[in-house]
């Protein structure tokens, strides 16, 4: 047995930090690469981008079924048990179903590809999802080491694996993809435009695929060399594991009502992607004049005569979802550390450390979302023209990011609640609470995206209420179950409040700073930066004003003894 250091525990909030920090270098890149490509293709190769991804997020769900955090919540209640045989022991018997999973899922993907296109009617999409197939069988295999450490609070595995994960994709995919799209003609001699972008996607795809590979290739290399957090002492002191029969059936037990609650909500990302196209579709068939005229001259000719209209609005549509995804990614951050952290405190009984568990949840959350989702809305036609420039489509994304904006504040709220539900063992209710959310946003984007006027918008609709059935809810049993009624006054008033007073300040800003300066890219990027900055800043008083922010918080910060001395002193924090 290998001697191996123990790690001291991470908090919610520094294990947060860590994740999220590297996670938003990992979207930031992964919407560089986006961003990249869109120029690069427009529209289209968007979509075309986007219909690989809506069928392979479901199916890779699928292969992991919930078993991530199901390995996550049981590694953790062993840690706090002092069960180190037992942690060993979920490790060992998860990782055999993940390579299972992954090959059935790789097989899947390649066999519904030729009716998910058909579908959709774009048959160019197909070469990508065939591209992408192997991405989920290597993407299981570091989902089962992503799992184990992150029972152990020990965020930096995951956290550098993603990032390895997004430089392949962004070097790799977007040099290939590159190449392809300008020197095809030349290189393999692919003359046809619909086939130069096709194949051009293919090889964006295939950085995709790459990454996964390297990612899991630096997970395994690390525990094979540095181990864990398991001692030879601690393993040799602890009790006797379970049979692994009776650890399978736990884990399993554990892992279904996750996993399905976190499929039904993938799934309604590809239900997204063929209910939006087809009604689009079913527009452009019946009443193509109403549709066309609420994008008078911003759709080009060539796309209406392709029948490609709704291919296009989807990929305007997804140029906003990869600004609201985004935020989306900090949240899920929460949601993975605080998922180890309820736990502990649910498992000892500790009803006072599990009320600020909770609270300091609901509030590190509500503090990030609702100004970030306000921005997206206030901020829509600064952010987008600065990210994506004047490539086709960027003002109808304007408009669903107006939109978007308002709805992502629940929809990246959902996930850290639904991780306290799992926490507090029940497991089973974010599945309903999601199939009940699905139910809604199937029903609601039939309706809206068959409207002339909503057409596309209809997908943040739906997404608007199906999150916000989930949050109530979920916040509602989570009281039930815990018996806990978190105070909402610092959790999600005072946040709001200064959330408000801080778009009010970034939008006057902007009027003037953009007024002040030419309207160049440069012009753009400063003052958006310029108004960014002063938005923060006004968002940070108030914060400390309402007292939003507690002392534990600042503890956590770099240099925060010093910190929170100097607020003390002001009386700003207690």
């Amino acid at each position: 047995m290998k001697k191996i250091k123990a790690n001291k525990n991470q908090s919610f909030i520094m294990g947060a930090a860590i994740l999220t920090l590297c996670l938003l270098i990992v979207k930031i890149i992964g919407m560089l690469y986006k961003v990249s490509l869109s120029r690069l293709y427009g529209p289209v190769g968007a979509a075309l981008l986007n219909n690989a991804y809506e069928l392979y997020i479901p199916l890779f769900t699928l292969a992991t079924a919930g078993f991530p955090i199901a390995v996550s919540r049981m590694v953790s209640e062993s840690m706090s048990k002092g069960r180190y045989k037992d942690v060993r022991r979920i490790k060992d018997v998860a990782i055999p179903f993940f390579v299972t999973a992954g090959v059935i899922a790789f097989l899947l993907m390649i066999l519904f590809s030729f009716f998910y296109v058909r579908i959709i009617k774009s048959p160019d999409s197909f070469v990508s999802m065939l591209v992408l197939a192997p991405a989920i069988f290597f993407g299981c295999l570091v989902s089962a080491y992503r799992g184990y450490y992150e029972g152990m609070r020990n965020m930096v595995p995951t956290s550098v694996s993603e990032v390895v994960e997004a430089l392949v994709k962004l070097l790799v995919g977007y040099s290939f993809a590159y190449v392809v799209m300008n020197h095809g003609t030349q290189l393999f001699g692919i003359t046809d435009s619909r086939d130069l972008l096709k194949y051009s996607v293919a090889a964006a795809i295939f950085g995709i695929t790459l990454g996964s590979f390297c990612s899991f290739l630096y997970i395994y290399l690390r525990y094979k060399i540095t181990g864990d957090a398991i001692t030879e002492e601690m393993y040799n002191a602890a009790p006797k594991p379970r049979r692994k029969s009776e650890t399978f059936h736990i884990l399993l037990k554990t892992a279904i009502p996750i996993g399905l609650g976190a499929l039904i909500m993938s799934v309604a990302g590809t239900v997204d992607s063929m209910l939006i196209q087809r009604r689009l579709i079913s527009m452009m068939s019946r009443i193509p004049d109403s549709l066309l005229s609420q994008y008078p001259g911003m759709i080009p000719p060539e796309t209406v005569n392709d029948g490609l209209v709704h291919s296009y609005l989807w990929g305007c549509y997804s140029y906003a979802l990869t600004i609201m995804n985004l935020v989306v990614t900090v949240t899920q951050a929460f949601g993975t550390t605080a998922l180890p952290n309820v736990t502990e405190a649910y498992t000892k009984g500790n009803k006072n450390y599990l009320k600020r568990s909770m609270e300091t949840v609901m509030r590190v959350t509500f503090i990030f979302t609702i100004p970030a989702g306000l921005g997206l809305t206030a901020l829509a036609d600064p952010i987008m023209h600065l990210v994506y420039g004047r490539t086709d489509g960027v003002d109808i994304s304007v408009e669903v990011l107006k939109l978007m904006g308002i709805a992502v504040i629940v929809f990246a709220a959902a996930t850290p609640m639904c991780s306290m539900l799992q926490a507090v063992g029940r497991v089973d209710m974010p599945l309903k609470l999601y199939a009940i959310g699905m139910l809604i946003k199937v029903v609601s984007n039939y309706i809206f995206c068959g409207i002339p006027q909503i057409n596309v918008q209809g997908g943040s609709i739906g997404t608007l209420l199906c999150y916000t059935f989930v949050i109530i809810v979920s916040i509602y049993v989570l009281i039930k179950e815990t018996e806990i009624v978190p105070d909402f006054r610092v959790a999600l008033l005072r946040p709001f409040v200064a959330s408000v007073i801080c778009i009010a300040a970034a939008w006057l800003s902007y009027q003037l700073i953009a007024g002040l300066l030419p309207a160049t890219t440069t012009g753009l990027l400063i003052s958006t930066l310029a108004v960014v900055l002063i938005a923060c800043v006004v968002y940070a008083v108030f914060l400390l004003i309402l007292r939003a922010i507690t002392k534990e918080d600042v503890l956590m910060l770099p240099k925060g003894a010093k910190i929170a001395a100097i607020l003390e002193k002001y009386k700003l924090i207690k």
